[in-house]
């Protein structure tokens, strides 16, 4: 069974930055991609970023490219998102997502949609102010 814990969320002033984790248990971490997603009050959840198992490939949502960056280290298991020049509408709780499809069923690119991810997190709220 695949764990996703996220952490680092918090209350920042427009403008302002943070930096999201999220810690994945088991050894097959590298194999797959993993994405954020983030869901405001009152709305679906949506597509934030996504990284493929390499790190080589990453896709955004229109309203971050340029503020936010997806990255992971697999030798520690723990993708990140950068969050910089925050904006009150980025207010939501964020959550990590592990793609369903593995490198090894020939998956290059990561998913941008819900349906692709089978395991979740909890979530981390994150709040900005103006």
């Amino acid at each position: 069974q695949v764990q996703l814990v996220e952490s680092g969320g918090g209350l920042v002033q427009a403008g302002g930055s943070l930096r999201l984790s999220c810690a994945a248990s088991g050894r097959t971490f590298s194999s797959y991609a993993m994405g954020w997603f983030r869901q405001a009050p009152g709305k679906e959840r949506e597509f934030v970023a996504a990284i493929s198992w390499s790190g080589a490939i990453t896709y955004y949502t229109d309203s971050v490219k340029g503020r936010f960056t997806i990255s992971r280290d697999n030798a520690k298991n723990t993708v990140y998102l950068q969050m910089n020049s925050l904006k009150p509408e980025d207010t939501a709780v964020y959550y990590c997502a592990r793609d369903s499809r593995s490198y090894y069923s020939g998956s290059v690119f990561p998913g941008t949609s819900l349906d692709r991810y089978n395991y979740w997190g909890q979530g981390t709220q994150v709040t900005v102010s103006s």
